[in-house]
């Protein structure tokens, strides 16, 4: 079992984003986590994690609600944020190389919810410049989606709790923490499923 046989020549990459709102037209992007995966015998398990604090981008605006939910604190140097063109752009080499390692022809954005990440993320690289996105331009994986089929549930806390993994609500909101669980959900999911041959 390959990434690129199980999912037909496409990476799966798990992505979660922390965003100053939920309009990717006018809100920021405040922070990417992107999980990579492998198989190792013939079960699916995470490879690699990669995260960007991103600093936002001065055409976009943060609502102070989000930084509620996300306790991003935008003032605080130790984040480590980079600009939103050097972030989108770690996140494209990343997904690349990981992409040509895996012998894939294309990344897909896998994530919870992942029409928003998605489009967060084309709008951020069509605002900061940055080509060449490895990602399919409009198809995604949704582990919503695919929870609500094999658990019965699009919640991730409950669709996590009844896949038997541990979810930590205190946790939650930050993007790497989500990513991490995120990637638990569909590795469990994969995993659970056998491929038609």
């Amino acid at each position: 079992m390959t990434m690129k046989t199980r999912f037909r020549g496409y990476l799966p990459v798990v992505v979660d984003l922390e965003t100053g709102g939920f309009d990717d037209a006018v809100h920021a992007l405040l922070e990417i986590a992107a999980v990579t995966l492998d198989f190792e015998d013939q079960r699916l398990v995470v490879r690699d994690r990669h995260r960007w604090a991103v600093a936002p981008h001065p055409d976009t605006i943060v609502e102070e609600a989000s930084l509620k939910v996300t306790g991003i604190d935008l003032n605080d140097t130790a984040r480590g944020a980079v600009s939103e063109h050097e972030a989108v752009r770690g996140l494209f080499r990343a997904v690349r190389a990981e992409v040509r390692r895996q012998g894939c022809h294309r990344a897909i954005v896998t994530a919870h919810n992942a029409h928003f990440d998605h489009g967060f993320i084309h709008a951020a690289a069509t605002r900061s410049g940055v080509k060449r996105s490895p990602f399919h331009p409009f198809s995604v994986v949704d582990t919503v989606a695919l929870a609500a089929v094999h658990y019965g549930h699009t919640v991730l806390s409950e669709a996590c709790g009844r896949a038997g993994i541990a979810y930590d609500a205190d946790r939650a909101h930050s993007a790497t923490y989500d990513a991490d669980v995120t990637a638990a959900l569909f590795c469990a999911v994969v995993n659970a499923t056998a491929p038609n041959r």
